[in-house]
Formats: structure tokens, C-alpha cells, sequence
């Protein structure tokens, strides 16, 4: 308890008779609350699950030799393992949910009349869907699909409004619609991998009219902002748990925008890790 007070998890109160030190809880520590809707207690328990902490063992020697070292500590991609294991699948489906619930409130904040000229969107690893219930829950008109792999919306609720779930792979085809959204998709990718996802984003929009909404990270290694610093992290867990996942600065996401049928593009800054890339086909 010593050191978690020294890191600001805890406060101790120290009683003025002599007794046992009381301890409270403190902004930090108010975030891992179980029962708290805003709580981000499913992604440190899946970060630090022996699962995903085994593969930092192999860290070093993915640095030195290449490949994926998520995949030299279970003999498999982290795709696959989920696939293959419910319980790390719904381990990981949690984490990404409760990190969503903060974000996608950002969004709906700071990106709203952006919306309102949307008919349909589709959400490229969606997940469970709950970026889309938020999103046609505050935009009723919002036709909305939530596109993940088969395994993946098979664990999907049903949300009151116009969500529907669509299993398939975004590398070979994704759902026509208005405007794409991927939030957390691209940064688990190699430069080549995102280029064909982007490919398949530019078929499945408009061309005119059409536009990709990419929730991601922008980083500025050198930057002195408040999510700066954990963006850097960020990219050495990708490292970690990816093939050539990455974090990427303004100039990387420029190419490969530009590779993927995307030359044009937006950054808009929200209060909160990532920013909103908005690209366009033309």
C-alpha cells in the first residue's frame, strides 16, 4: 500500500488517536471501480493477464529477429488464440468495451454534427458493437452495422435501434455503407495489412460523398500533451501483442491514407488518447 500511495492510487489518512491507517480511493483508483459504468478495470485485468504478459518475455528478441512475439509465446496470432480460446476472446472483447465506453463519449461530444449528414455507417472491428449502439442511440436516423469477425458478433448483444451484426473478414470484403468508422483497427496492422484494409473501406463508400472515420492515435514522440506520452506505450504494446502493429505519426498515416484510396484527410483533436483522422476519396 506503501507505494500505491506514493503513485496516487491510494490516499492514507493517518488517525490522530494512533489507529490503523484508513485508506481512500483517488482519482486515479475511482477509474478501476468495478461496478463503475466509466471503469477501466476489464483492460488492466487483460493487460496484465499471464496470457498477454508472457509475450513481453519474448520482447527483446522480436526486436532483434522480427516476428510477432505474442505469436512466439503461444505458437499463434493473437487473432487465432481468441478464436480458439472463448475465454481469452471474451476477455479481450471487455477490455476493448470498457475503453470504448470513454472514447466513444469524446466522440459524440466533440464530433457531432459530423453525424447528422450520415445515413449509414458501418464500424470495421466493431467488436461487440457498442461504438454503434452509442452512436445511433444519440443518431436514430444513423443506419448502423457492426462488422467483426464471425466469432466475434456471435457474442454480440442485441441493442435497441438500427444495429445490425455483420460477421466477415475486412480483408476481403466490408459492407457498403455512407461513411466507414475503425476505431483501434489500423494500429494492429502492418503498413501493407492497413493499405488493403483502406483499399476495401475506399470500395465498400462513395466516391463522392463517401468518407472514413479513423479513431486512432497521432503520435508525436517528441510532444509534450497529455496523452503524448501513453501513445508511445501504446506503440510498444503493439510490439508486443501484434505482426507489425504500430502507432503511427501524421506523415505514416498520410502515406498509407494516400496509398489506401485516401488522399485527403482531417486530423481533429477530442479529449482523449486518439484523435479523429476524417479522410476522404477525393
Amino acid at each position: 500500500m506503501r507505494l500505491l500511495v506514493r503513485r496516487d492510487i491510494f490516499a492514507a489518512h493517518h488517525p490522530s488517536d494512533g489507529g490503523d491507517t484508513l485508506y481512500d480511493l483517488t482519482h486515479s483508483s475511482k477509474w478501476l471501480i468495478h461496478d463503475s459504468y466509466m471503469s477501466l478495470a476489464p483492460m488492466l485485468l487483460m493487460e496484465n493477464h499471464p496470457w498477454l504478459m508472457k509475450p513481453w518475455h519474448y520482447f527483446s528478441q522480436c526486436v532483434r529477429q522480427g516476428g510477432s512475439a505474442f505469436q512466439k509465446a503461444h505458437g499463434r496470432e493473437i487473432w487465432d488464440f481468441s478464436l480458439e480460446n472463448p475465454e481469452f476472446n471474451k476477455l479481450f472483447n471487455d477490455g476493448m468495451t470498457c475503453t470504448s465506453k470513454i472514447v466513444i463519449r469524446a466522440i459524440l461530444t466533440e464530433y457531432k454534427d459530423e453525424f447528422e449528414s450520415i445515413g449509414s455507417l458501418v464500424d470495421v472491428g466493431g467488436g461487440i458493437g457498442w461504438n454503434m449502439a452509442e452512436i445511433v442511440k444519440s443518431y436514430p436516423h444513423i443506419k448502423g452495422i457492426n462488422f467483426d469477425l464471425p466469432h466475434v458478433v456471435a457474442t454480440a448483444p442485441t441493442y435497441d435501434g438500427a444495429v445490425t451484426h455483420v460477421g466477415g473478414d475486412m480483408f476481403q470484403t466490408i459492407p457498403n455503407a455512407d461513411a466507414v468508422f475503425m476505431k483501434w483497427i489500423l494500429h494492429d496492422w502492418s503498413d501493407e495489412d492497413c493499405i488493403k484494409i483502406l483499399k476495401n473501406c475506399r470500395k465498400a463508400i462513395p466516391e463522392k460523398g463517401g468518407k472514413l472515420i479513423i479513431v486512432e492515435s497521432v503520435l508525436k514522440a517528441d510532444g509534450n500533451g497529455v496523452f503524448d506520452e501513453i501513445g508511445v506505450v501504446f506503440d510498444l504494446l503493439m510490439i508486443a501483442h501484434t505482426s507489425g502493429g504500430r502507432e503511427r505519426s501524421e506523415l505514416e498515416w498520410k502515406r498509407i491514407l494516400k496509398e489506401g484510396g485516401f488522399p485527403h484527410y482531417k486530423i481533429i483533436k477530442i479529449q482523449a488518447l486518439p484523435s479523429i483522422i476524417e479522410a476522404y476519396p477525393m
